[in-house]
């Protein structure tokens, strides 16, 4: 596949997930005939909304959009995954932590915001902080799932979860209680909703025994933003199989809906080599592994060894290792990466 690079500068930072923007007042707005929403890493999520544009004129051009959280400006992180649902667009924090642990509550969070919204000056987002309800919620359905997932390894558990444990018990945190010294450690890094309303979150860790990606469904997310909260239930959790090479671990980078009822994704590597990942210490062969484009079906009323979705590879996206996101539109690709701290888009 011959793939046509578009760099940008963003803010000097490196961006997650790549989503089509569906306003067309939006667009107008920019002047622009298409665009893509993604998010920055590791500031708060008011501060990390950006706009990949394709101009009236076919010049490329990204926007960094000015955005409002309210009372929850500055008090959350590492914004990984993007969606539409019911006309929303929903961000999702990893729930994870830095390299070496611990988990940290304020990557524990959903936020959503209106398109349009974007084209009329500073955009409104609202941010819920789960504490931790979301990382219970999935663990318990991991741990119900038939599924035989890869352990942790001693380093990762005492760095990420008993860490964490001590420090919210010593803090008088409220969120200990949804932590268990059993639990994994999740890494939230894709998302994508169904024509049911649930949503399947792509998770870089954990993975299977045999190194394949992960993906939980979840339902209720709208129900996190009423005014009295009703909190999100895992229905279920599933591996993607055919899609791993031997001796090689891979997680969910990018989900997006495929026009014809499936799923494509971005799978690669659990973590990034050379900066102290505590997860690549235990399990180095999760990191020397370039992203692959593929795809699956999520098939509704699945019964027997319903926690297998085959797949199959579109595309070895090599020499990448840090393809972020991806979008199918008009029959083409397009791939996001955060290659040397950049914003690359690669238009198939």
């Amino acid at each position: 596949m011959t793939l046509r690079l578009v760099e940008f500068v963003v803010a000097g930072n490196e961006a997650s997930d790549l989503l089509p923007v569906r306003s067309s007042a939006l667009l107008r707005s920019y002047g622009a005939r298409r665009g893509f929403w993604t998010v920055l890493d590791e500031g708060p999520v008011e501060r990390c909304l950006a706009l990949l544009l394709e101009l009236d004129d076919g010049e490329w051009t990204a926007r960094h959009v000015t955005a409002d959280a309210g009372v929850e400006n500055g008090r959350t992180e590492d914004g990984e995954a993007l969606a539409h649902h019911d006309g929303w667009v929903y961000v999702f924090g990893s729930h994870f932590g830095s390299k070496a642990g611990p988990l940290r509550p304020r990557r524990a969070f959903v936020a959503r915001f209106r398109e349009d919204d974007a084209a009329a000056g500073t955009l409104p987002v609202h941010v819920v902080r789960n504490r931790f309800r979301l990382h219970r919620a999935v663990n318990d359905a991991l741990a119900a799932s038939p599924l035989t997932l890869l352990p942790p390894g001693k380093r990762v558990r005492d760095r990420f979860i008993v860490e964490t444990l001590a420090r919210g018990t010593s803090r008088a945190k409220s969120w200990v209680t949804r932590l268990t010294p059993d639990d994994l450690p999740l890494n939230v890094e894709a998302a994508a909703f169904t024509p049911a309303g649930t949503v399947l979150l792509g998770l870089r860790f954990p993975v299977t025994e045999a190194g394949e990606p992960v993906l939980v469904e979840v339902s209720g997310v709208p129900g996190m933003f009423a005014a009295d909260p009703v909190w999100p239930q895992a229905l279920g959790a599933y591996a993607v199989t055919g899609v791993t090479p031997p001796g090689e671990l891979t997680g969910f980078r990018a989900i997006a809906p495929t026009p014809d009822g499936g799923y494509a994704a971005v799978i690669g590597s659990i973590d990034a080599l050379g900066k102290g990942s505590v997860l690549l210490d235990d399990h180095p062969g999760g990191g020397a592994v370039t992203s692959r484009h593929v795809r699956f079906r999520f098939p509704a009323g699945r019964t027997g060894d319903a926690c297998r979705l085959v797949g199959e590879e579109v595309a070895d996206l090599g020499p990448f290792h840090h393809v972020e996101g991806l979008a199918e539109l008009d029959g083409r690709p397009f791939y996001v990466t955060d290659e040397d701290h950049r914003v690359a888009l690669w238009v198939g």
